[in-house]
């Protein structure tokens, strides 16, 4: 089931599911040691008329956020019952705390007794050996732990001075045939069982005298520390500053951050606006304050590959870190570079992908080749890229004058590895793709070793190291000439994707396969826009990777076999990808030449707009014949496409609007584009 309303800090990230159960939980680190693990966290409330859980078929919900904000909007309402009930939550910007905040409406005519549940089912470390549960009389909390993770699970009553549930219930699950004691409190009443330990869960029971035809709020908590001591000094301070006190300056920060944006935002349409914000919110709640922008933290994706995509993959961080230099958040984009310089190995390359706490992550490059020979097991653009990004980030930054250290300690040892990782002709040596299932020299990878070195070549000029700023672009442009000579096939009038090399002909052999990845030969600028090879390998791009179902969107490549779910590739050749389509819509962005050429780029952002969760979330792709989530959700990668794209979107409407205005011709019939100041 699609995760749903992340919401984090850097060191405490919570998502839900489709239905607003709590399913990840990680902290300390985002991306790394899930204390949820996909275990399915129930929220319920019973009356006297019934009880059900959020996940009750009767339970009509609206899950979204509160505008420009982390703190989710959920109105839920079960009519036979005459109950609606609305749900804020937040993890606070200041304390490792969530908070929840829960409106209870009574719809009928007479007064009521209200109970509401909040389970909890850890598996503390990422494993369920070795917890305990037990309920602790100082807190009148529930207190998991083991080793040092503590975790507290408190709630306060409008009906109670003091923080104190109602009722609770600790106890085993998973084990000897207990589901878990969830299931306790669906007669209304919870045993007390005061302690549990090995594979255990927890719950806490709230309750509320309603009026007729009245409302109340309650609240709820869960604290987050290394020592119980630190979960009792957080608590303390939650109690003495109150949950509303956290929860509303949790909305305040994130209102106030994310309309810092650098970007003149009132240029665009407002649902085009509201959208880029909502894509800014969601990239940051997969950034670890320590620097790892992490793909994805969807446990979700267990059940396909027994892995998840809870890594720092050098070239998804570099891109995204890309998307928020542009738009001014420069910090975060610099813990990014700190982590990659810090993780560098001493040849001058990246790893594959990094766990959050900068070990290497698991993988599945090997390290000799069919031929039982010694082979790189890398994605070479991963490392490329980081120096490309870094560029741009110092001179969006206005800190050119302040990248010695990175010069010395990043860029020279990577750039010198770009240069001497190529084969005779100029190319660079194979390493694996982008999509990470082929070993060859791809068109992306090539195109960022270009961009890689002109960026190291342009540090080497600032810094006056004159040899190396010589050097690193003389190579530069042999890559280029290299990749127009062996990677354009002219009995196609496009470029290859890949060469993959054959020991058995002893040479390279060409792969057609249209793969949208080829993009990069435009966006990181190996050639210019009106190269014609360039526009002849956009369309053919464009009309042998489009869905040709109601759904529409590109796929990634022809015949593209992750999650496939058809076989007719003629008209599905993959399932829809946002990023690709993304993609395409930043080259006719680039491409545009007069405000009415900027329609086909708007209406593919609005269709990840369209395909996107209520929430704003978008997932990694979309079933080609419903548009449901498929793979990761949320993938950081395609909100970082969109926020790049709509970044070249302004830049280039404000550009033609005012050459427009200049040549006498009046924008503002154009109805489609028409800006809107608000």
């Amino acid at each position: 089931m699609a995760r749903d309303l992340p919401i984090g800090n850097g060191n405490v990230l919570i998502n839900f599911d489709a239905a607003y159960n709590i399913r990840d939980m990680y902290y300390p680190l985002v991306g790394q040691e899930n204390q949820s693990s996909d275990h399915l966290s129930h929220f319920g409330i019973w009356c006297q008329e019934g009880f059900f859980w959020i996940d009750h078929p009767e339970v009509s919900k609206k899950l979204t956020y509160l505008e420009d904000s982390l703190v989710t909007d959920v109105q839920c309402s079960h009519e036979r019952l005459g109950l609606n009930f609305g749900i804020r939550d937040g993890v606070d910007v200041q304390q490792n705390s969530f908070v929840r905040k829960v409106k209870v409406e009574n719809h009928l005519d007479v007064e009521r007794e209200i109970k509401l549940y909040f389970h909890l089912d850890l598996q503390i470390y990422g494993n369920g050996v070795g917890d305990t549960i037990y309920y602790d009389p100082e807190l009148n909390s529930l207190l998991f732990y083991k080793g040092h993770r503590y975790m507290s699970l408190s709630c306060l009553s409008p009906d109670n001075e003091k923080p104190t549930p109602s009722g609770y219930a600790t106890g085993q699950k998973g084990i000897h045939g207990l589901e878990g004691t969830w299931r306790d409190a669906e007669d209304g009443h919870l045993g007390g069982n005061p302690i549990a330990q090995g594979s255990v869960d927890g719950i806490i029971e709230l309750t509320l005298k309603l009026p007729a035809n009245s409302s109340k709020e309650a609240w709820f908590w869960i604290c987050f520390g290394k020592t119980k001591q630190e979960v009792e000094r957080l608590e303390q301070v939650l109690r003495t500053t109150t949950p509303q006190v956290f929860l509303q300056r949790t909305h305040e920060h994130w209102v106030k951050w994310v309309n810092q944006d650098a970007h003149q935002l009132s240029l665009l349409k407002p649902d085009l606006e509201s959208f880029y914000k909502r894509c800014l919110l969601i990239t940051r709640t997969n950034v670890d304050n320590r620097g790892a922008i992490i793909a994805a933290n969807d446990s979700d994706i267990l059940k396909f590959a027994k892995d998840t995509y809870s890594y720092m993959w050098p070239r998804d961080g570099a891109l995204v870190s890309h998307a928020l230099d542009r738009a001014g958040y420069h910090e975060l984009s610099r813990n990014f570079f700190d982590f990659c310089s810090k993780v560098l190995t001493p040849e001058g390359y990246l790893m594959h992908k990094y766990n959050p706490d900068s070990s290497v992550g698991s993988s599945w490059h090997p390290w000799v080749d069919g031929q039982g020979k010694k082979q790189l097991a890398i994605q070479e653009d991963e490392t490329a890229l980081v120096l490309y990004t870094l560029w741009h980030h110092h001179k969006l930054a206005g800190t050119l004058d302040k990248s010695r250290e990175d010069y010395e300690k990043l860029v020279k040892p990577a750039a010198d590895f770009l240069v001497h990782y190529r084969d005779a002709s100029g190319l660079p040596l194979p390493s694996y793709d982008l999509w990470e299932e082929r070993y060859g020299v791809l068109a992306f990878t090539v195109s960022s070793v270009y961009a890689g070195l002109v960026a190291a070549a342009r540090f080497a000029e600032f810094h006056e190291d004159k040899a190396r700023a010589v050097y690193y672009a003389d190579i530069a442009e042999l890559v280029k000439k290299s990749a127009e000579q062996q990677l354009f096939a002219p009995e196609q009038n496009r470029f290859l994707r890949a060469l993959y090399w054959s020991y058995e002909e002893n040479k390279y052999i060409p792969d057609y396969t249209m793969d949208m990845s080829m993009y990069a030969l435009f966006d990181f600028g190996l050639l210019q826009l009106e190269d014609p090879r360039l526009l002849s390998t956009m369309k053919a791009l464009k009309d042998k990777l489009w869905v040709q179902t109601d759904i529409g969107g590109i796929a990634r490549y022809e015949n593209d076999y992750y999650h496939q779910v058809t076989n007719d590739v003629a008209k599905v050749p993959g399932n829809p990808w946002f990023i690709c389509t993304l993609w395409y819509a930043e080259w006719l962005v680039a491409t545009a030449k007069t405000v009415q050429d900027l329609v086909e780029a708007e209406n593919l952002m609005r269709w990840a707009i369209h395909h996107a969760l209520p929430s704003g979330v978008m997932a990694e792709q979309v079933h080609p014949f419903s548009g449901e989530p498929m793979s990761v959700s949320p993938l950081t990668w395609s909100h970082a496409s969109f926020i790049k794209v709509a970044q070249e979107y302004l830049s280039k409407l404000k550009k033609l609007t005012s050459k427009e205005v200049e040549s006498g011709v009046d924008a503002s019939e154009d109805k489609v584009l028409e800006p809107v100041n608000h």
